[in-house]
Protein backbone atom coordinates (compact mmCIF):
# COMPACT_ATOMS: atom_id res chain seq x y z
CA UNK A 1 0.00 0.00 0.00
CA UNK A 2 2.82 2.35 0.88
CA UNK A 3 4.58 1.68 -2.43
CA UNK A 4 1.41 2.52 -4.28
CA UNK A 5 1.13 5.85 -2.53
CA UNK A 6 4.73 6.77 -3.34
CA UNK A 7 4.26 5.84 -6.99
CA UNK A 8 1.18 8.02 -7.31
CA UNK A 9 3.01 10.94 -5.64
CA UNK A 10 5.88 10.71 -8.12
CA UNK A 11 3.40 10.60 -10.97
CA UNK A 12 1.72 13.78 -9.83
CA UNK A 13 5.15 15.46 -9.44
CA UNK A 14 6.18 14.49 -12.98
CA UNK A 15 2.90 15.84 -14.29
CA UNK A 16 3.48 19.14 -12.48
CA UNK A 17 6.97 19.56 -13.96
CA UNK A 18 5.66 18.74 -17.42
CA UNK A 19 3.04 21.45 -17.05
CA UNK A 20 5.65 23.96 -15.82
CA UNK A 21 7.96 23.11 -18.73
CA UNK A 22 5.11 23.49 -21.18
CA UNK A 23 4.21 26.89 -19.71
CA UNK A 24 7.81 28.08 -20.01
CA UNK A 25 7.97 26.93 -23.61
CA UNK A 26 4.80 28.83 -24.43
CA UNK A 27 6.06 31.92 -22.58
CA UNK A 28 9.45 31.92 -24.27
CA UNK A 29 7.94 31.20 -27.65
CA UNK A 30 5.49 34.08 -27.39
CA UNK A 31 8.23 36.59 -26.49
CA UNK A 32 6.86 37.26 -23.00
CA UNK A 33 10.30 37.31 -21.36
CA UNK A 34 10.48 40.44 -19.24
CA UNK A 35 12.62 43.12 -20.90
CA UNK A 36 15.18 45.06 -18.89
CA UNK A 37 13.86 48.47 -17.84
CA UNK A 38 16.49 51.15 -17.34
CA UNK A 39 16.43 54.07 -14.93
CA UNK A 40 18.54 57.07 -16.00
CA UNK A 41 19.09 60.11 -13.81
CA UNK A 42 19.67 63.38 -15.69
CA UNK A 43 21.30 66.35 -13.98
CA UNK A 44 20.72 69.45 -16.11
CA UNK A 45 22.99 71.94 -14.42
CA UNK A 46 22.31 74.96 -16.64
CA UNK A 47 19.02 75.89 -18.30
CA UNK A 48 20.84 77.60 -21.18
CA UNK A 49 21.88 74.17 -22.46
CA UNK A 50 18.73 72.27 -21.46
CA UNK A 51 18.15 71.20 -25.08
CA UNK A 52 21.01 68.72 -24.60
CA UNK A 53 18.52 66.51 -22.74
CA UNK A 54 16.09 66.68 -25.67
CA UNK A 55 18.80 65.59 -28.08
CA UNK A 56 19.84 62.78 -25.75
CA UNK A 57 16.32 61.41 -25.36
CA UNK A 58 15.54 61.70 -29.06
CA UNK A 59 18.60 59.69 -30.06
CA UNK A 60 18.01 57.15 -27.29
CA UNK A 61 14.54 56.55 -28.73
CA UNK A 62 16.07 55.93 -32.16
CA UNK A 63 18.35 53.39 -30.49
CA UNK A 64 15.33 51.53 -29.14
CA UNK A 65 14.90 53.03 -25.68
CA UNK A 66 11.24 54.03 -25.40
CA UNK A 67 10.47 56.35 -22.50
CA UNK A 68 7.83 54.87 -20.21
CA UNK A 69 8.36 51.37 -21.58
CA UNK A 70 11.96 50.16 -21.31
CA UNK A 71 13.54 53.33 -19.96
CA UNK A 72 12.59 55.96 -17.40
CA UNK A 73 14.28 59.35 -17.02
CA UNK A 74 14.51 61.33 -13.80
CA UNK A 75 15.32 64.83 -15.08
CA UNK A 76 16.45 67.27 -12.38
CA UNK A 77 17.22 70.90 -13.20
CA UNK A 78 19.45 73.41 -11.45
CA UNK A 79 21.21 76.59 -12.48
CA UNK A 80 24.81 76.32 -11.34
CA UNK A 81 23.88 75.59 -7.73
CA UNK A 82 26.53 73.23 -6.37
CA UNK A 83 24.53 72.40 -3.24
CA UNK A 84 21.59 71.34 -5.41
CA UNK A 85 23.95 69.27 -7.55
CA UNK A 86 25.05 67.32 -4.47
CA UNK A 87 21.47 66.72 -3.30
CA UNK A 88 20.35 65.54 -6.74
CA UNK A 89 23.32 63.20 -7.13
CA UNK A 90 22.76 61.81 -3.66
CA UNK A 91 19.20 60.95 -4.72
CA UNK A 92 20.49 59.21 -7.84
CA UNK A 93 22.90 57.19 -5.72
CA UNK A 94 20.13 56.23 -3.30
CA UNK A 95 17.86 55.19 -6.16
CA UNK A 96 20.70 53.16 -7.72
CA UNK A 97 19.99 54.48 -11.18
CA UNK A 98 21.55 52.54 -14.05
CA UNK A 99 23.29 55.62 -15.43
CA UNK A 100 23.76 59.34 -14.70
CA UNK A 101 23.72 61.80 -17.62
CA UNK A 102 24.88 65.29 -16.67
CA UNK A 103 26.06 68.64 -18.01
CA UNK A 104 27.85 71.08 -18.08
CA UNK A 105 31.39 71.04 -16.60
CA UNK A 106 30.53 71.73 -12.97
CA UNK A 107 27.86 69.03 -12.97
CA UNK A 108 30.31 66.53 -14.48
CA UNK A 109 32.89 67.27 -11.79
CA UNK A 110 30.25 66.86 -9.07
CA UNK A 111 28.93 63.60 -10.58
CA UNK A 112 32.36 62.00 -10.72
CA UNK A 113 32.97 62.90 -7.09
CA UNK A 114 29.52 61.71 -5.97
CA UNK A 115 29.90 58.27 -7.58
CA UNK A 116 33.33 57.35 -6.25
CA UNK A 117 31.77 54.69 -4.01
CA UNK A 118 28.62 53.73 -5.94
CA UNK A 119 30.49 53.38 -9.28
CA UNK A 120 27.29 54.30 -11.14
CA UNK A 121 28.29 55.03 -14.77
CA UNK A 122 28.44 58.74 -15.62
CA UNK A 123 28.04 60.19 -19.12
CA UNK A 124 28.77 63.91 -19.29
CA UNK A 125 28.08 66.48 -21.99
CA UNK A 126 29.20 70.04 -22.75
CA UNK A 127 32.07 69.74 -20.29
CA UNK A 128 35.50 71.30 -20.55
CA UNK A 129 37.91 68.53 -19.61
CA UNK A 130 41.01 70.74 -19.69
CA UNK A 131 42.40 71.83 -16.33
CA UNK A 132 40.20 69.59 -14.17
CA UNK A 133 39.98 65.99 -12.99
CA UNK A 134 37.00 64.69 -14.98
CA UNK A 135 38.96 62.19 -17.11
CA UNK A 136 42.46 60.74 -17.29
CA UNK A 137 42.65 61.24 -21.05
CA UNK A 138 40.42 61.51 -24.10
CA UNK A 139 41.26 58.00 -25.32
CA UNK A 140 41.05 56.34 -21.89
CA UNK A 141 38.88 58.45 -19.56
CA UNK A 142 39.23 55.92 -16.73
CA UNK A 143 37.01 55.19 -13.74
CA UNK A 144 33.27 55.20 -14.32
CA UNK A 145 33.13 58.32 -16.50
CA UNK A 146 33.10 59.26 -20.18
CA UNK A 147 31.13 61.68 -22.34
CA UNK A 148 31.08 64.48 -24.88
CA UNK A 149 33.57 67.28 -24.34
CA UNK A 150 33.00 70.93 -25.08
CA UNK A 151 35.48 72.01 -27.80
CA UNK A 152 37.83 73.25 -25.10
CA UNK A 153 39.74 76.48 -24.47
CA UNK A 154 40.27 76.85 -28.21
CA UNK A 155 36.65 77.95 -28.55
CA UNK A 156 37.56 81.09 -26.58
CA UNK A 157 40.11 81.93 -29.27
CA UNK A 158 37.48 81.45 -31.98
CA UNK A 159 35.15 83.81 -30.12
CA UNK A 160 37.94 86.38 -29.82
CA UNK A 161 38.72 86.11 -33.55
CA UNK A 162 35.07 86.56 -34.54
CA UNK A 163 34.73 89.61 -32.29
CA UNK A 164 37.87 91.15 -33.80
CA UNK A 165 36.46 90.60 -37.30
CA UNK A 166 33.24 92.39 -36.35
CA UNK A 167 34.90 95.13 -34.29
CA UNK A 168 38.49 95.38 -35.62
CA UNK A 169 39.20 98.70 -33.85
CA UNK A 170 38.71 97.14 -30.40
CA UNK A 171 41.37 98.19 -27.89
CA UNK A 172 39.69 97.36 -24.56
CA UNK A 173 37.61 94.22 -24.05
CA UNK A 174 35.58 93.32 -20.97
CA UNK A 175 35.55 89.65 -19.94
CA UNK A 176 32.81 88.89 -17.34
CA UNK A 177 32.67 85.39 -15.83
CA UNK A 178 31.70 83.24 -12.86
CA UNK A 179 34.22 83.67 -10.08
CA UNK A 180 35.99 80.38 -9.43
CA UNK A 181 34.57 78.62 -12.52
CA UNK A 182 36.91 75.72 -13.36
CA UNK A 183 36.67 76.40 -17.09
CA UNK A 184 38.06 79.95 -16.96
CA UNK A 185 41.84 79.63 -16.33
CA UNK A 186 42.58 77.51 -19.40
CA UNK A 187 40.63 79.91 -21.62
CA UNK A 188 42.31 83.02 -20.25
CA UNK A 189 45.70 81.37 -20.65
CA UNK A 190 45.10 81.27 -24.41
CA UNK A 191 43.30 84.60 -24.66
CA UNK A 192 46.02 86.81 -23.17
CA UNK A 193 48.69 86.06 -25.83
CA UNK A 194 46.11 86.46 -28.63
CA UNK A 195 44.93 89.78 -27.18
CA UNK A 196 48.50 91.04 -26.76
CA UNK A 197 49.28 90.25 -30.38
CA UNK A 198 46.13 92.11 -31.48
CA UNK A 199 46.90 95.11 -29.24
CA UNK A 200 43.84 94.53 -27.05
CA UNK A 201 43.70 95.03 -23.29
CA UNK A 202 41.54 92.49 -21.48
CA UNK A 203 39.67 93.56 -18.35
CA UNK A 204 38.44 90.60 -16.30
CA UNK A 205 35.17 90.96 -14.38
CA UNK A 206 34.76 87.93 -12.06
CA UNK A 207 31.56 87.78 -10.00
CA UNK A 208 29.61 85.18 -8.03
CA UNK A 209 26.19 86.36 -9.23
CA UNK A 210 24.31 89.10 -11.10
CA UNK A 211 24.25 91.45 -8.11
CA UNK A 212 28.01 91.27 -7.65
CA UNK A 213 28.55 91.71 -11.38
CA UNK A 214 26.39 94.85 -11.33
CA UNK A 215 28.40 96.22 -8.40
CA UNK A 216 31.63 95.55 -10.31
CA UNK A 217 30.38 97.42 -13.38
CA UNK A 218 29.05 100.33 -11.35
CA UNK A 219 32.45 100.64 -9.67
CA UNK A 220 34.01 100.95 -13.12
CA UNK A 221 31.52 103.68 -14.00
CA UNK A 222 32.32 105.64 -10.83
CA UNK A 223 36.02 105.34 -11.58
CA UNK A 224 35.51 106.54 -15.15
CA UNK A 225 36.93 103.26 -16.41
CA UNK A 226 33.94 102.04 -18.41
CA UNK A 227 35.11 102.83 -21.94
CA UNK A 228 35.08 99.38 -23.51
CA UNK A 229 34.95 98.56 -27.20
CA UNK A 230 33.56 95.04 -26.81
CA UNK A 231 32.33 92.49 -24.25
CA UNK A 232 33.34 88.86 -24.77
CA UNK A 233 31.83 85.84 -23.03
CA UNK A 234 33.87 82.79 -22.11
CA UNK A 235 32.48 79.27 -21.92
CA UNK A 236 31.27 79.51 -18.31
CA UNK A 237 27.84 79.66 -16.62
CA UNK A 238 27.33 83.17 -15.21
CA UNK A 239 26.94 85.23 -18.37
CA UNK A 240 24.23 82.99 -19.84
CA UNK A 241 22.02 83.26 -16.77
CA UNK A 242 19.12 85.64 -17.65
CA UNK A 243 19.61 87.89 -14.62
CA UNK A 244 23.35 88.27 -15.26
CA UNK A 245 22.88 88.88 -18.97
CA UNK A 246 20.33 91.58 -18.13
CA UNK A 247 23.00 93.41 -16.12
CA UNK A 248 25.51 93.12 -18.96
CA UNK A 249 22.97 94.06 -21.61
CA UNK A 250 21.85 97.20 -19.75
CA UNK A 251 25.47 98.26 -19.34
CA UNK A 252 26.28 97.59 -23.01
CA UNK A 253 23.10 99.12 -24.47
CA UNK A 254 23.80 102.55 -22.94
CA UNK A 255 27.25 102.55 -24.55
CA UNK A 256 26.41 100.71 -27.79
CA UNK A 257 29.02 98.04 -27.02
CA UNK A 258 28.86 94.75 -28.96
CA UNK A 259 28.51 91.59 -26.89
CA UNK A 260 29.71 88.28 -28.30
CA UNK A 261 30.32 84.64 -27.44
CA UNK A 262 26.86 83.21 -26.76
CA UNK A 263 23.54 84.18 -28.33
CA UNK A 264 21.42 85.97 -25.70
CA UNK A 265 18.85 88.78 -25.74
CA UNK A 266 17.38 91.10 -23.16
CA UNK A 267 14.67 93.48 -24.31
CA UNK A 268 15.78 94.96 -27.61
CA UNK A 269 19.48 94.38 -27.04
CA UNK A 270 21.40 91.18 -27.60
CA UNK A 271 24.71 89.61 -28.46
CA UNK A 272 26.00 89.84 -32.02
CA UNK A 273 27.25 86.27 -32.34
CA UNK A 274 27.61 82.95 -30.59
CA UNK A 275 30.26 80.27 -30.91
CA UNK A 276 29.12 77.14 -29.10
CA UNK A 277 28.01 73.60 -29.89
CA UNK A 278 24.72 72.48 -31.41
CA UNK A 279 22.97 71.22 -28.29
CA UNK A 280 20.63 68.62 -29.81
CA UNK A 281 23.49 67.07 -31.79
CA UNK A 282 25.75 67.01 -28.74
CA UNK A 283 23.06 65.25 -26.70
CA UNK A 284 22.70 62.74 -29.51
CA UNK A 285 26.41 61.94 -29.35
CA UNK A 286 26.10 61.24 -25.63
CA UNK A 287 23.25 58.80 -26.33
CA UNK A 288 25.54 56.56 -28.37
CA UNK A 289 27.88 56.31 -25.39
CA UNK A 290 24.96 55.68 -23.02
CA UNK A 291 23.72 52.86 -25.25
CA UNK A 292 27.08 51.12 -25.06
CA UNK A 293 27.26 51.51 -21.29
CA UNK A 294 23.73 50.18 -20.73
CA UNK A 295 24.68 47.17 -22.85
CA UNK A 296 27.59 46.43 -20.56
CA UNK A 297 30.56 48.48 -21.80
CA UNK A 298 32.97 49.96 -19.26
CA UNK A 299 32.63 53.76 -19.50
CA UNK A 300 36.25 54.26 -18.51
CA UNK A 301 37.36 52.51 -21.71
CA UNK A 302 35.08 54.45 -24.09
CA UNK A 303 36.96 57.39 -25.66
CA UNK A 304 35.56 60.84 -25.00
CA UNK A 305 33.77 62.35 -28.01
CA UNK A 306 34.13 65.99 -29.10
CA UNK A 307 31.17 68.18 -30.02
CA UNK A 308 31.34 70.23 -33.20
CA UNK A 309 31.58 74.03 -33.10
CA UNK A 310 28.35 75.80 -34.04
CA UNK A 311 28.46 79.47 -35.12
CA UNK A 312 25.45 81.80 -34.91
CA UNK A 313 25.38 85.32 -36.30
CA UNK A 314 22.84 87.90 -35.11
CA UNK A 315 22.74 89.86 -38.35
CA UNK A 316 19.97 92.16 -37.12
CA UNK A 317 22.01 93.26 -34.09
CA UNK A 318 25.15 93.67 -36.18
CA UNK A 319 23.31 96.04 -38.50
CA UNK A 320 21.77 97.94 -35.59
CA UNK A 321 25.22 98.60 -34.14
CA UNK A 322 26.65 99.57 -37.53
CA UNK A 323 29.25 96.81 -37.55
CA UNK A 324 30.69 95.39 -40.74
CA UNK A 325 30.56 91.68 -41.49
CA UNK A 326 32.38 90.10 -44.41
CA UNK A 327 31.11 87.28 -46.58
CA UNK A 328 33.80 84.97 -45.26
CA UNK A 329 32.41 85.14 -41.72
CA UNK A 330 28.83 84.83 -42.94
CA UNK A 331 29.75 81.71 -44.89
CA UNK A 332 31.09 80.11 -41.69
CA UNK A 333 27.80 80.64 -39.84
CA UNK A 334 25.56 77.64 -39.24
CA UNK A 335 22.67 79.94 -38.32
CA UNK A 336 22.00 83.58 -39.24
CA UNK A 337 19.44 85.49 -37.18
CA UNK A 338 17.84 88.26 -39.23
Amino acid sequence: MCNEVVTKGKGRQRTLWILVAFFLMITLGSGCVKEKVYHVGILSGLDYVLAISDGFKAQMEKLGYIEGENIFYDLRRSNVNLDEYEDILQDFNSERVDLIFCYPTEAAIAAKKATVDSKIPVIFDSANIEGNDIVDSIRKPGGNVTGVRYPGPGIAIKRFEVMMELAPDTKRMLIPYQKGAPTVPAQMELLYPAAKEAGVVLIEAPATDARELDEFLQALVRAGDDDFDAILFLAEPLTVLPEAFAVISNFAAKRRIPIGGAIMTHGNYGSVFGVNTELMASGGQAAFLADKVLKGADPGTLPVLSAEIFIQINYRMIQELGLNINEGLLSQAHEIIR
